[in-house]
């Protein structure tokens, strides 16, 4: 052993011996650190800002979870409606109608004539084998939910899930009671509400904990048979909400369609008077009355107009035209439209010395806002596109007009199945391209909106 080490356990202290020229040990003298400095100003702000990158973790994590789930939602809808659903797509398509988070323009119009077998048949008509894969989907929706109905929905269907595999597999599941006595257990259960079975359950889970001599086995089968009933009374209940929904759904679109179409043509040529000399053509029969259009029209129409703008609703008719080729596949709709014409003064040379502010000349066309809904087009690959038609072999850049007076042409706009072609006549002057905000050129296809906006240039002239 170290020698000092001896001494000090001998002495029951540390060992005083010492160097001649070391410093000399005062017991009554104590050497203390110093305190602990308080936490500096950027460190707080350290700490404050990993507080806030914990939350947009979080709030990142929660994002995407919210996009997998639509697009799970989104993929669900199409195969229902070509016919290759899977049994999860079966169920998710039917939350859909009192799905609350569930954006309009995911639906169709011919959803609501699709038919979806009821939850429950859905679970109960699979084999062992599709019931494990549905129990992983299910769970997996389940997982993703944060709507407390959803999930209560999902929940009921693993539940469900769980008790038909027992009643398939009965080997691999402990049921100690005879089936005479489940046939009994179920006589019991089946008439009651939810309310009515939620508190069964409370009296039965007290009753287990209780210490009464009870029958263990029969009280925690009738507790795992209520569990399934429980779960029934939530998918029948789901079930009677979604065909209230869907009654209601069909009878506001039987409703939109029994529109006097007379009143809408007036009301169609009173806005296109006040926005153009055209005539306007009478409302096509065909004309696109879907909900998700409807929609569109009132969001558009909701904007109004600005102090420079007019509606323009003046339609043209295209020159031979005929039905297109895929007319006998799908029904031929006519779009639906909220376009604006914008107006202003022109003060060139001519008008500042015949015009003043007040006495000023008459307005002129300064550009066009078109806006084209195609909620529903079958190609989503493609965008919807215009196209520039001048009559009578006129070219760009060349006059027929006379003295005073303005070339117009055709702008055709072309979608696609199931829409036709729709056509607008505008003035013929150069378009300013320019992306600036006073200029305001766009062109863009989102959301089932084909916007076109565009100003003409501005001609300055020099002495």
């Amino acid at each position: 052993m170290d020698p000092s080490r001896r001494n000090m356990i001998n002495n029951g202290g540390p060992s005083r011996s010492r160097d001649g020229t070391s410093p000399r040990y005062d017991s009554h003298n104590r050497v203390s650190k110093s305190s602990r400095p308080a936490p500096s100003q950027s460190a707080s702000k350290t700490a404050a800002s990993y507080v806030s990158s914990e939350e947009q973790a979080r709030q990142f994590v929660a994002d995407e979870d919210k996009f997998v789930l639509r697009q799970s939602k989104k993929k669900a809808d199409i195969r229902v409606r070509e016919n290759r659903a899977k049994p999860i797509d079966y169920l998710a398509f039917s939350l859909r109608y009192i799905d609350e988070e569930r954006d309009v323009f995911d639906d169709e119009e011919g959803d609501d004539d699709i038919d979806v077998p009821e939850p429950a048949d859905v679970v109960q008509s699979l084999s062992l084998e599709g019931l494990k894969e549905l129990e992983a989907d299910i769970k997996t929706y389940h997982v993703l939910e944060t709507e407390s109905r959803n999930r209560e929905y999902w929940e009921a269907l693993r539940s469900l899930c769980k008790s038909q595999k027992a009643r398939l597999d009965p080997s691999k599941h402990d049921r100690r009671v005879v089936s005479s006595v489940d046939d009994d257990i179920n006589k019991i259960l089946a008439p009651k509400t939810y309310e009515q079975l939620g508190l069964l359950e409370t009296q039965i889970k007290t009753k287990l904990r209780s210490d009464e001599d009870i029958d263990i086995d029969y009280w925690e089968q009738l507790l795992q048979s209520l569990l399934v009933w429980k779960a029934k009374a939530v998918l029948a209940r789901t079930v009677e909400k979604i065909t209230k929904k869907k009654l209601e759904r069909k009878g506001q679109s039987c409703g939109k369609k029994s529109i006097d179409t007379g009143t809408a043509q007036a009301q169609t040529q009173a806005l296109s008077s006040q926005a153009a000399n055209v005539a306007p053509l009478e409302q096509s029969g065909n004309a696109d009355a879907s909900q998700a259009t409807q929609t569109l029209y009132d969001r558009e129409a909701a904007r109004g107009v600005s102090e420079n703008e007019e509606v323009f609703a003046a339609e043209e008719e295209l020159p031979g035209t005929s039905k297109p080729q895929w007319a006998g596949e799908h029904q031929v709709r006519k779009p639906r439209y909220f376009n604006r014409v914008q107006m202003g003064y022109e003060w060139n040379k001519y008008n500042q010395t015949h015009y003043d502010h007040d006495n000023p000349p008459p307005k002129v066309v300064q550009g066009y806002k078109f806006n084209i809904f195609y909620p529903d087009v079958i190609d989503k690959t493609k965008a919807p596109t215009f196209k520039i038609i001048r009559e009578h072999g006129r070219r760009r850049g060349e006059s027929f007009a006379a003295a005073g007076e303005e070339d117009t042409c055709l702008i055709r706009f072309i979608a696609g199945p199931p829409y036709e072609d729709i056509a607008f006549r505008i003035v013929d002057r150069e378009w300013d391209y320019s992306a600036k905000r006073d200029r305001g050129f766009k062109s863009s296809f989102d959301k089932g909106i084909l916007q076109l906006h565009f100003q003409f240039k501005k001609i300055f002239y020099r002495k």
